[in-house]
């Protein structure tokens, strides 16, 4: 393999929330690229990280964590240096979506979702600044709803709109030539996007410009490019990856 068809090679990620959907897309994309990948997942997604293993060619390894457990993030950090000798590349990718009209969240849901979606990846931000090998890379997954202002998304994109002001100011912080961005997705064809009414979703294909919900491979390419040397010059960029929608 030439080197620029493996620009990750010798690299090693985190991918967190990786045994489905987008994230399995994302571990896939990078591992083909090169990369040893840490497939994080929860516990009760055992078989379907292995599966993301073994479709990334059998060179990373899995993860079980919750990653709200401080203690558990802080080892998914330790086995991939221990296991790989370093750490170049983190995707904060794990999401949890509470899709509900705000005065009806629950306390519990209100602390699940900000712990998932914000207070999980900013934890894992400090770890990265710690263990990131120089010119190292952070990728955060948003939501292009963060723009959009939709009925019963204030919960989720709260959280989302904390990890993105997160990673613009930490992009400014946390030197050695480490990136950080954001990579917004727009509509995307995973089980859990699949869940949603088809009345809304054919109203979120109609908004795109190309007519069509995007596919999770058309969002881990973006974040394969922040992850490669050819990216070494953006940083602190909120990417949308969404048809056109906003």
């Amino acid at each position: 393999m030439r080197s620029s068809d493996a620009p990750l090679r010798g690299k090693v990620a985190i991918v967190t929330g990786a045994a489905t959907g987008l994230g399995a897309a994302i571990a896939i994309r990078l591992a083909a690229k090169g990369a040893h990948v840490v497939v994080n997942h929860l516990p009760q997604q055992a078989e379907q990280a292995a599966g993301v293993v073994a479709a990334s060619g059998g060179t990373g390894v899995a993860f079980a964590a919750d990653i709200t457990d401080t203690e558990r993030l802080a080892d998914l950090f330790k086995t991939a240096i221990s296991r790989f000798g370093g750490l170049d590349i983190l995707v904060n990718n794990a999401v949890l979506p509470v899709l509900k009209p705000m005065a009806e969240v629950t306390e519990e849901e209100f602390d699940r979702s900000f712990q998932v979606n914000a207070r999980a990846p900013f934890f894992a931000m400090r770890l990265a600044a710690r263990y990131l090998r120089d010119e190292g890379r952070v990728i955060n997954i948003s939501s292009h709803t963060t723009g959009l202002f939709f009925a019963r998304y204030g919960l989720y994109d709260g959280a989302k709109g904390a990890l993105e002001q997160f990673s613009r100011i930490f992009s400014k912080e946390v030197g050695r030539g480490i990136t950080v961005n954001v990579v917004s997705p727009g509509p995307t064809d995973t089980p859990e996007f699949r869940t949603r009414p088809a009345e809304f979703i054919a109203s979120l294909e109609k908004m795109t410009s190309m007519g069509r919900i995007g596919n999770p491979e058309e969002i881990a390419n973006v974040v394969a490019f922040l992850a490669s040397p050819e990216a070494s010059w953006v940083t602190g960029q909120n990417i949308r990856v969404n048809g056109g929608v906003v």
